[in-house]
């Protein structure tokens, strides 16, 4: 039986290496084009560091590897986890077990997710850093609590959406100018590559026990109610604990000269990133103990594949944060620095665009994202359109950034026209796009977002002599705010196609009917007349 068992395991092992070997090809495919675009950027616009540059191309390399992984371990163990959780929680009767099963799943796994501990570190007016991830990971356990709450009531979201994005448009003119970028900042970055999977699958499992047909559309939009918390919570957090205004200086990054120093870089901040790893999992692991037991869901043979799916995670995650972080941000910061300080700063513009349109292949999350709507649109809404939408959403986002960087404009002046746009949308698309759009918004800020967009943010605020708090943060609310509005685009495109192609048939279907019963009247006048 042992054995039996033991050749069961190895069997799944062969089975995830091989599925995995397609995830780093497909991975690969991502990264390739936004280490194509540096290296030439460092050739022709910025000269580098030969040490730079190989630091940059080591990164690029574990940021593939740990995509791969990453990514096989999502579909392994957090979706099938959180999807079971959302499934098992509409089978419970008492609403007060299921609001706070929500709301601590949605604080532990934000404190779990490595992007908000990117952002924390770089702001200095929250010190000690643990008060900023303590403010967001409590308003999106709340906003996880409400978007349940929304899917099992079957209220409409852009309802939702819009009464809250007043609330926080109202608290943001209350809240100090220096701060109001990092709290948008910070609804960005709570749903990345940890929270994504999780948060997505749950709402599939809530909505999967619906019969109704709405069902299908009510299973997106928890990403989105999860990125407004974060928002309001550190906007309160902003009126009351009144946040300096400190300034914000570039990371200090040693010399790399020699491909010795490479290895020694990465070598050096790997156990760091394995810790932060593997304390953030074990407490998502620990829950899911706690939930089996209870539960008894799942059968032995799916906890193996999600203990497989857990180790596979967490390799994934420590490689391809040890990548991003060692490789990227000097990289970032050092492109934007150069150019915003010589005469070519406004080729950032087009710049910024050309690397944000291929960057968002590259976030695990999006590619989670894409899965989970091809599947439940059935097909109907591709996963390679969904990646074009998104790649014109995080293209514009940059270049829009770039501008209100060198022109030191007020991020308010921008946040506030689009999001309005974004929600006056949400009248005229079908629902299923309300959702989608509003969760992709959070999924494109991802690691990458942090890891590198932001650095190039910082490096081009300082070289054009701009205010760090105020103009270099808020590139990961931009990034978050682009994809609501071209999705939605896209959203109307499909519904007016839909529309016609409705239109014709019902056409074609009464022109058929006319013929037939002209036919039938024919022959019953023949036949007639013969009579």
């Amino acid at each position: 039986m042992r054995r039996l068992s033991f050749l069961a395991f190895c069997g799944i092992l062969d089975i995830m290496n091989k599925i995995l070997k397609e995830k780093i090809i497909e991975a690969f495919s991502s990264v390739v084009p936004i280490t194509i675009i540096v290296l030439i950027v460092s050739v022709v616009l910025v000269p580098m560091p030969v040490g730079t540059i190989l630091e940059f191309l080591c990164g690029a390399a574990l940021l593939i590897i740990g995509m791969g992984f990453f990514t096989l371990g999502a579909d392994m163990a957090m979706m099938p986890m959180g999807e079971g959780i959302g499934i098992q929680l509409t089978k419970t009767s008492n609403l007060f077990i299921v609001l706070s099963i929500s709301f601590i799943m949605g604080v532990v796994i934000t404190i779990a997710e490595p992007d908000l501990q990117v952002l924390a570190r770089q702001v200095p007016s929250i010190n000690p850093s643990i008060i900023l991830v303590l403010t967001v990971a409590l308003g999106v356990g709340l906003f996880l609590l409400v978007a349940v709450l929304r899917t099992l009531l079957k209220i409409r979201l852009s309802v939702l959406l819009i009464v809250f994005y007043v609330i926080t448009f109202g608290l943001a003119f209350f809240t100090p100018e220096t701060f109001v970028p990092v709290a948008f900042d910070s609804g960005g970055v709570t749903t990345g590559p940890i929270t994504v999977p999780f948060i997505l699958a749950m709402g599939a499992g809530v909505a999967a026990l619906r019969s109704d047909k709405e069902g299908a559309s009510d299973s997106f939009g928890l990403v989105a109610l999860c990125s407004i918390g974060p928002i309001m919570a550190v906007l309160l957090l902003g009126i009351f604990f009144k946040p300096s205004g400190a300034e914000v200086g570039l990371a200090e990054h040693p010399l790399i000269e020699t491909s010795q120093d490479v290895v020694k870089s990465f070598a050096f901040e790997l156990p760091h990133y394995a810790e932060e790893v593997l304390t953030a999992l074990a407490a998502i692991f620990a829950f899911f103990v706690l939930f089996q037991l209870i539960s008894r869901r799942y059968k032995k043979h799916q906890i193996t594949r999600i203990v497989i799916g857990f180790a596979y995670t967490f390799i994934g995650l420590v490689v391809f944060l040890t990548g991003v972080n060692v490789g990227f941000i000097p990289v970032g910061q050092l492109l934007g620095n150069n150019l915003a300080s010589s005469e070519l700063k406004w080729v950032l513009v087009p710049l910024s665009m050309l690397i944000g349109y291929y960057i968002v292949t590259a976030e695990p999350a999006v590619h989670v994202l894409k899965k989970q709507v091809e599947d439940i649109s059935g097909g109907a809404i591709s996963a390679q359109i969904l990646t074009r939408g998104l790649a014109v959403g995080m293209a514009a986002a940059l270049g829009i950034t770039m501008v209100r960087i060198l022109l030191h404009i007020p991020i308010m002046y921008i946040l506030i026209p689009g999001y309005l746009f974004a929600l006056i949308l949400t009248f005229f698309v079908p629902r299923i796009f309300t959702g989608i759009a509003f969760d992709s918004g959070g999924v494109c800020s991802g690691p990458l977002t942090s890891t590198f967009l932001l650095p190039l943010a910082m490096g081009v605020c300082q070289g054009s002599g701009g205010d760090l708090m105020r103009e270099a943060f808020g590139i990961v609310a931009m990034v978050a705010m682009t994809p609501l509005i071209v999705i939605q685009a896209m959203g109307l495109v499909y519904g007016a196609k839909l529309k016609t192609v409705e239109a014709e048939t019902a056409l074609a279907q009464a022109r058929a009917g006319s013929v037939a019963l002209a036919g039938s009247i024919t022959d019953y006048d023949v036949e007639a007349y013969y009579d």
